[in-house]
């Protein structure tokens, strides 16, 4: 493919992600008006009711315009990053995510990090092991991997290593730096456990079915080391299905950590986002659930990227 292909493949993802986007504000802003009561009911959240409050929310929301007058202008903010202030702090809802979103970043990309560092690892390893002791070991870990939800592997960490055996905090989000990290370490242990069982596991399949193919069998038959028919032959071919998924797994590590949040007490948008539902915070819901959406959109755009350049068979068929 050359720059024209890449850049015509590139437009067709983008303008279909941004249709999805448009989609997903149109519902974000209804939330609205599908909440029971008044959007001014919903906007006060229980709080005292006054001519200028009233007053000062029509001015501020534009709710003295028709519907889609109303969206046009929150959509207009919205991507000037402004979604008002938050019912709960009265504080500018981007000052609030933007106070919150480097933690869950960094907890996502370090769970991440986990999962396809221990998932591909122990994939391969148990693949080349195949039904001997290593392999039903590992097997049997994928399954309770699979079945432990990560709030549950989350207490059961930190009653381990942070009560029982005082390695680690049990709550915060540390100090910056390598104090965060470790922080961190038992929350993204937590929330990898079950994305990297299901990395494992597909990883697993992969690889067993590459080690069948001629070509690696020849390889072997060569007299090839299983370093160099693991980089050269297996890994080339079994993780092009892992990229597949790895786009999904990053959106949900980085977004899907909301029990994980609560359970340690980290201050991320998992916790936010359960806070401003609590308190129907719907300013803020409508910031965190347009961000979330951006974070999932952008990243599977970059995984059709990347998936297109690691499987040189698409990239014929798009040529």
């Amino acid at each position: 493919m050359d720059w024209k292909d890449w850049a015509t493949f590139v437009s067709k993802r983008l303008a279909a992600l941004v249709v999805l986007f448009v989609v997903l504000s149109f519902v974000t802003f209804a939330l609205m008006y599908v909440s029971p009561g008044t959007v001014v009911d919903v906007l006060l959240a229980g709080r005292p009711r006054s001519a200028a409050t009233v007053h000062a929310l029509n001015v501020e929301y534009h709710l003295d315009k028709p519907f889609m007058v109303q969206y046009w202008m929150w959509v207009r903010d919205a991507l000037r990053f402004n979604f008002g202030s938050s019912i709960q702090t009265t504080l500018p809802v981007t000052d609030e995510i933007k106070a919150r979103l480097p933690t869950s970043l960094l907890l996502g990309v370090y769970a991440y990090v986990l999962t396809m560092v221990s998932g591909i690892g122990l994939g391969v390893l148990a693949a080349f092991r195949n039904k001997r002791a290593v392999d039903r070991v590992v097997v049997a870990g994928t399954v309770v991997g699979l079945s432990m939800p990560s709030f549950v592997a989350g207490v059961f960490l930190l009653f381990v290593f942070a009560v029982q055996l005082p390695w680690f905090p049990a709550f915060g989000k540390g100090d910056g730096g390598l104090d965060t990290l470790w922080h961190l370490t038992l929350p993204a242990v937590a929330l990898a456990m079950t994305s990297a069982a299901y990395v494992l596991k597909h990883t697993r399949a992969a690889v067993l079915g590459v080690l069948q193919q001629d070509y690696v069998v020849f390889a072997r038959a060569r007299g090839l080391s299983n370093g160099r028919v693991i980089r050269v032959y297996v890994l080339r071919n079994a993780l092009i299905p892992i990229l597949t998924i790895s786009g999904v797994l990053f959106s949900y590590l980085i977004v899907g950590g909301v029990l994980v949040e609560m359970t340690f007490s980290i201050q991320g948008i998992g916790q936010l986002l359960v806070q401003s539902a609590t308190a129907k915070d719907l300013p803020m819901l409508q910031g965190v659930v347009l961000l979330v959406s951006a974070v999932i959109i952008l990243v599977n755009l970059l995984t059709d990227v990347v998936y297109l350049i690691a499987d040189p068979r698409l990239r014929l068929k798009h040529g």
